[in-house]
């Protein structure tokens, strides 16, 4: 580890990596020294992720074509790893999808557990399976990503709201139980980003109007480091920083 490199040496794994928040966290950590391993659905973008690390730091990345409701290849994925490296540093849990905008009465059964599956269930699924390679890190750091709605309960955000509450309740939970662990617990609400979520929930802002994914994953980067300290705490991105909510 070195000033200009603060993650040098170490192994992060980012799922929802090939664009958007997740693509930014990818780069910006990898320009920083980390080794990504880059979990999506999509293999073209992200085979354009790993020629966009390639070209910026002359490293590459490994890159996890998957399906993050895909259970059984969760948990292949963490045998690999153990296999491979032995233990992973950085976990960033930004797999996520909006689901259905609509009264809570009128949300279809199917589209709603699709939301808890990929927002939820796949965040559990993927510590179930990461969390003895995390412990066997030095400064195993784990960063969930919420929404101000988790909080905010605002009419017609139904299905995507009650998943980003359950996030940072699973975050809590699995911080607590990290207490005497290296194992450090973050929950990030990005707040309004330049993000295809962002124009599918309101397609009438501009999208110049919102800071980037680029500004949120610079922002974010201290939270990944050995030198964060700060076990189970959120933190809201406004005006280019991150700040510590209070409890």
């Amino acid at each position: 580890m070195t000033k200009d490199k603060p993650l040098a040496g170490r192994l992060a794994l980012i799922t929802g990596a090939s664009r958007g928040i997740g693509r930014a966290a990818a780069l910006e950590l990898a320009r920083n020294g980390a080794h990504v391993i880059a979990v999506a659905r999509t293999t073209g973008a992200l085979e354009e992720l790993d020629d966009a690390i390639k070209d910026e730091t002359g490293q590459s990345a490994t890159l996890v074509p998957m399906d993050v409701t895909d259970g059984e290849a969760i948990d292949r994925l963490g045998a690999a790893i153990f296999e491979r490296w032995k233990k992973l540093d950085i976990f960033f849990a930004n797999a996520g999808i909006l689901g259905t905008l609509s009264p809570l009465g009128h949300i279809d059964p199917e589209a709603w557990d699709k939301v808890m599956a990929v927002n939820v269930t796949a965040n559990w699924r993927f510590i179930r399976s990461l969390d003895p390679l995390l412990r066997q890190s030095d400064a195993g750091r784990v960063v969930f990503v919420s929404s101000g709605v988790a909080r905010s309960c605002k009419a017609f955000w139904g299905g995507y709201a009650v998943s980003k509450a359950a996030i940072e309740c699973l975050a809590r939970i699995y911080a607590a139980e990290n207490e005497k662990t290296p194992v450090n617990v973050s929950i990030i609400n990005p707040g309004p980003i330049r993000t295809a979520m962002r124009a599918q929930a309101f397609p009438g802002e501009d999208p110049e109007t919102l800071p980037t994914p680029q500004d949120l994953a610079r922002a974010m980067l201290p939270l990944f480091t050995p030198e964060m300290t700060d076990n189970g705490s959120a933190w809201d991105f406004r005006d280019g920083r991150i700040v510590k909510r209070e409890k």
